[in-house]
């Protein structure tokens, strides 16, 4: 009897049968506010940024890299969007493509060193992370940017609570960025699943050489894999100035290693090709929740970071296993 397809499936409802059932636990332990209008538009914030960051590198992952610069990319983005925001005689509307563009310039440099020099992905992301945040601390002269309230603003905005006889569609109401990180993980997981690009991310991630031998062009490949991730970095970049209502080159410190996590504890393998987009905003989802009920239950903050680091430890664990089962 073949079990190959009930492991399958067991790992790709893995993390969401445990955020089911720490929802439920959470549930029991805080009361009916934790569920409530308030505190679910509380967790969607506090994933937005993080999710969109683990939606580009999923697909670095699955290839079989690593992006330790993704949070000082952030940062850089953010600053370059406040910047515009804030120039005389600036459009607006070049907020956004100058944010993402930056993003995607620094997936260039990156996926150009990484197949131009074959400088390991480690080595060459642990660089451009401290260029990336040089470069946002110059953009704002080592301090904040402060510009006039825009559209941009209402991004990020929760829309107004509704009343308790409100009809149920209104309790769905959801802020602009919610709705466009819905639109970017569906089109990515299409991208992903029903792609040349897509099946040539996860050839390169489980066996490079073979790829090579298949005749796909693995430097070009990972030159758009990171560009492709540098994007979505710049799309968190600008949610998180609309959050802060300013731009912060001091922001996202550490936000890569919550990327990553996020990413392997929704079943990414480390080791490339494995891994969902889906599974990777799941894991965005898990660790918010918990953050937010550690801090419903008024437990000690440090209790919060043990969850979370015993959390990637149990699924880079569970990776090892499954790699060492794998038939």
């Amino acid at each position: 009897m073949n079990t190959l397809p009930w492991r399958r499936i067991l790992t790709a409802a893995g993390p969401f049968v445990v955020l089911v059932a720490l929802i439920i636990l959470l549930r029991m332990q805080v009361g009916p506010t934790f569920l409530g209008y308030y505190n679910i538009h509380s967790i969607l914030q506090q994933t937005l940024i993080v999710a969109v960051g683990a939606v580009g590198m999923t697909v670095i992952i699955i290839s079989g890299g690593i992006d330790l610069s993704c949070g000082s990319v952030v940062a850089l983005c953010g600053m370059v969007t406040a910047w515009v925001l804030a120039c005389p005689g600036c459009p607006t509307w070049l907020a956004i493509p100058a944010g993402i563009g930056a993003g995607m310039l620094a997936g260039v440099v990156n996926g150009g060193l990484i197949a131009g020099v074959r400088l390991a992905p480690f080595i060459v992301t642990l660089g451009t992370m401290s260029i990336a945040r040089g470069l946002a601390k110059m953009i704002g002269g080592n301090g904040t940017i402060n510009f006039s309230p825009s559209w941009v603003d209402s991004l990020m905005q929760r829309p107004v609570e509704p009343g308790a006889h409100a009809a149920w569609w209104q309790w769905l109401s959801l802020p602009t960025s919610i709705w466009i990180l819905i639109v970017l993980v569906l089109g990515m997981a299409v991208l992903l699943r029903a792609s040349t690009f897509g099946r040539r991310a996860y050839a390169i991630g489980s066996n490079e050489a073979a790829a090579r031998l298949c005749g796909i062009r693995v430097g070009w490949n990972q030159i758009a894999i990171y560009t492709l991730a540098g994007a979505c970095f710049g799309l968190a970049g600008i949610f998180q100035t609309a959050r802060l209502g300013q731009g912060d080159s001091t922001t996202a410190v550490g936000l890569e290693l919550d990327i990553i996590a996020a990413v392997i504890v929704g079943g990414a393998s480390l080791n490339g090709g494995v891994g969902t987009v889906m599974g990777s905003i799941i894991g965005a989802f898990l660790m918010s929740t918990l953050r937010n009920g550690v801090n419903q239950m008024d437990m000690p903050s440090y209790w919060e970071e043990i969850l979370i680091g015993s959390a990637i430890v149990a699924a880079v664990g569970l990776d090892r296993l499954r790699q060492r089962t794998r038939p």
